[in-house]
């Protein structure tokens, strides 16, 4: 991509889409196209066009999408399978239409069966039965991919996909009824240490294994598959490691520095047993994380101190 192309970043006020602002920033790209939802509604077809009819984006990043934890995707599960229909619809049409060089789509691990064998290769794309939690959400990241995959087919147009494990990192979201696991855990210990609580209750068993990427680290994988991979078939963005729910709660206990005890709340769902994706096709191209799971909660505690008044608005 030229310095000088103007690329539009779908999401661009969210963990994803942030990051990639900030790394096309640092490495010279200044032409950048952006709009808040109240802006530009993406939900919304005649909006989406109208918005690529006047602005014609050389590159896209499509990171526009309504996301949550267990929770949220288990409560809102019509929204979750609308919207994000909606959005990536909307947004991959349009690109096509007034021909865009080339789109990124952000799909999620949540793709997968909620058996698969590990780790979760690219192969194993609907070979069965998804994770009941979120499976509206699922659902709907594998018609973006499917819708990505067949245009180029079809149309012969440069719409790739990636499939990140799950993130964490600056600009996260903390809410503690709608975030994943990793915020949350750093929320809860957080408010524990400052108000003296003798414990921090963890939902689940502690036992289900997750990957975890830095999302400092996904936006630079990005840019590197924008520059370096152009293939139909999307492709698999994760560090390779695993660590259990109990473990990461140990690990944010000692980086937040609470002192009280774990416990462990059976009652509550552990989703999917195991997550870990295959990333040798990554790897492969030339790409691999950076920035190991301790440093990354430490970066992303540094700056969750340093927000906390914005947090709570």
């Amino acid at each position: 991509m030229d310095t000088q192309a103007k690329i539009f970043v779908a999401g661009h006020n969210g963990l994803v889409g942030s990051a990639i602002i900030r790394t096309l920033q640092a490495r010279g790209y200044t032409n950048l196209v952006t709009r808040s939802s109240k802006e530009l509604d993406l939900r919304q077809q005649a909006a989406v066009e109208n918005f690529f009819a006047t602005e014609r984006p050389d590159y896209v990043f499509l990171a526009a999408a309504k996301v949550g934890g267990i929770q949220a995707n288990n409560i809102y599960r019509g929204e979750f399978l609308y919207d994000n229909l909606m959005i990536e619809a909307n947004v991959i049409h349009s690109a096509y239409l007034h021909q865009v060089q080339k789109l990124l789509f952000l799909g999620s691990s949540c793709i997968y069966p909620k058996l698969c064998p590990q780790p979760m290769s690219e192969e194993a794309l609907l070979t069965g039965f998804l994770e009941p939690t979120n499976e509206p959400y699922a659902i709907a990241k594998i018609a973006g991919l499917k819708l990505c995959e067949n245009y180029q087919r079809q149309y012969g147009v440069n719409f790739i996909s990636a499939m990140p494990t799950n993130l964490y990192g600056i600009n996260d979201n903390f809410d503690l009824a709608n975030s994943h696991v990793l915020p949350a855990l750093m929320r809860k210990f957080h408010e524990a240490k400052v108000t003296g609580a003798p414990t921090v209750t963890v939902w689940g068993t502690g036992e289900p294994l997750r990957e975890f990427l830095y999302v400092n680290d996904l936006a630079d994988a990005l840019f590197f598959l924008m520059e370096n991979y152009d293939r139909p078939e999307f492709i698999n963005v994760g560090t390779g490691e695993e660590i259990s729910i109990k473990e990461l709660a140990l690990t944010m206990q000692a980086v937040v520095g609470f002192e009280g005890e774990l416990v462990f709340d059976a009652s509550k769902p552990d989703g999917t047993p195991r997550k870990l994706m295959d990333v040798s096709r990554l790897k492969d191209l030339g790409w691999q994380a950076k920035t190991d799971l301790k440093t990354g909660i430490e970066k992303t505690y540094a700056w969750y101190l340093t927000h906390l008044d914005m947090l709570r608005r």
